[in-house]
């Protein structure tokens, strides 16, 4: 038997790496906290002094959405419009419907996909990171939650469940330096809703069933940050203007009133009392004039200022810390000139980030996941001219398609120009029709295509003067005999 020592290598230990992450998140959220306000070497303390949150939660970020009009806006406005209308999976540029197309449809109808996406992207906005619990058919006990999915077979997907980081804590990390998934979470603690809705459980559930969403994320690959979190204090000092300025509003509008008591003035006790009951019933609009006798009651000056230029100041800070325009964010666009540059920046910003985020963060890896699991068909479109890198892709509804109104808007200024272009002199030889039809009108060429036919037609038809509504000849009248008047 051998005398030399059997060397073992040393391992990371998954609690290890939790107390790591731990210990780093903590001293870098400590030197956050203590360099948040600080000023003059750490004399003066803003945060302390305006009362604001030194290290905000996601239950902080969560109240906010809840109670906040502007906080809202800041989360469901991007996600409205990056989910405008249907997602459907494409493999190929044709009218085709291949069985990867079919699968995708069903499930859609079955699950509801894009009402959970658009859940779990605003539980991603709000928190650091959020989760789509994956449910599949493999799953006999509790048990089998914890094991990675069994590929093949009929998998199917029975649920999908969006989850807040609150309620899908990490549980254990990845410790093998050589699995490419090293430092990446391994399991997840989730915790559910029991059936009955009384009380609650917590699963644990295996990084396979999980899809796992993080947005602005810096130096980890999993852990980014709340899209409230840059703006919190401004929506904080919004609250306290809005406020603020109702209850001036409610206490300065209505003016106070005091009583000058004359020095020869003899107040009993039951005038007093009455006097009191008449005030009573003043302040509470019961009463709308006052007795009094010995007493001068006098006016106070009402003191109300207008907040509008200091809400306006936090508006424009907030616009331009979410890229947000202002008509947007406040739900005050108009048909201006600069209400129209704005709405196109912004739908430019939607654009990118269906490509940037949607798309590759959420859309991919869960068709992906599928495709790896069996739920849904391997893409069919080899040997044909597929329409990205990918074997399939995402169609979106165009975000710059014009609603009924705008058409209509449309509509009458074409036939405005049409007309004064009708009118004018000389206006055939100097832009010809199919030109102005283009340049002008802005029209497709198959739109003008089917007015020149449409204008050849009807130069070969018949004059319409002889001919009735069922296109035959319209017959001449005889003219009756008048009758003989008898005198």
């Amino acid at each position: 038997m051998s005398d030399m020592k059997r060397t073992t290598k040393p391992s990371i230990q998954s609690s290890q790496i939790q107390a790591m992450q731990e210990i780093i998140g903590w001293a870098r959220n400590g030197m956050m906290r203590v360099l948040r306000g600080s000023q003059y070497s750490g004399a003066r303390d803003i945060y302390q002094a305006l009362g604001y949150e030194r290290d905000p939660k996601f239950s902080n970020f969560y109240a906010q959405y809840i109670s906040q009009d502007i906080a809202a806006a800041i989360i469901d406005r991007p996600i409205k419009t990056t989910w405008r209308g249907p997602v459907v999976l494409l493999e190929a540029d044709d009218d085709e419907e291949t069985p990867l197309e079919k699968k995708w449809l069903e499930l859609e109808r079955k699950l509801h996909l894009k009402s959970n996406f658009i859940r779990l992207d605003t539980l991603a906005g709000l928190g650091r990171y959020a989760v789509l619990f994956m449910g599949f058919s493999d799953v006999r006990n509790r048990g089998d939650l914890s094991k990675p999915v069994a590929k093949g077979g009929s998998l199917q997907l029975l649920y999908v469940r969006p989850l807040s980081e609150d309620n899908a804590t990490i549980h254990t990390y990845e410790t093998d330096p050589a699995n490419e998934r090293y430092g990446l979470p391994r399991t997840y603690s989730l915790t559910i809703t029991a059936p009955g809705g009384n009380k609650t459980e917590t699963l644990e559930v295996h990084y396979s069933r999980i899809l796992h969403v993080a947005e602005g994320l810096l130096e980890g690959n999993f852990i980014g940050r709340s899209r409230l979190e840059p703006v919190f204090n401004r929506l904080k000092d919004l609250e306290k203007l809005v406020g603020g300025s109702a209850e001036m509003f409610w206490r300065g509008a209505r003016p106070g009133y005091y009583g000058n008591v004359s020095p020869d003035a003899d107040l009993d006790d039951e005038t007093k009392e009455a006097l009191k009951t008449q005030l009573d019933e003043y302040e509470h609009n019961l009463r709308r004039f006052l007795v009094s006798s010995g007493i001068d009651m006098k006016e106070l000056a009402s003191q109300v200022a207008d907040p509008k230029g200091h809400v306006d100041i936090q508006i424009q800070m907030i616009s331009a810390a979410t890229g947000i325009p202002q008509r947007i964010l406040t739900g005050s666009e108009r048909g201006e000139l600069a209400s129209s540059q704005d709405r196109d920046n912004w739908l430019e910003a939607m654009q990118s980030r269906r490509e940037e985020f949607a798309e590759p963060l959420i859309l991919y890896p869960f068709v992906d996941l599928l495709i790896e699991y069996g739920v849904l068909p391997k893409p069919a479109s080899k040997g044909r001219k597929a329409m990205a890198l990918r074997d399939y892709t995402v169609k979106w509804q165009d975000l710059w398609s014009t609603s009924q109104k705008e058409k209509a808007e449309l509509g009458r200024l074409r036939v405005q120009s049409l007309k004064d272009y009708l009118s004018t002199p000389m206006a055939y030889e100097t832009i010809p029709p199919d030109m102005f039809f283009k340049m002008i009108l802005g029209l497709e060429d198959d739109d003008v295509e089917l007015i020149n036919q449409y204008i050849e037609r009807q130069m070969e038809e018949e004059p319409l003067e002889d001919v009735d509504l069922e296109g035959e000849p319209t017959p001449e009248l005889e003219e009756e005999p008048e009758e003989e008047v008898e005198e």
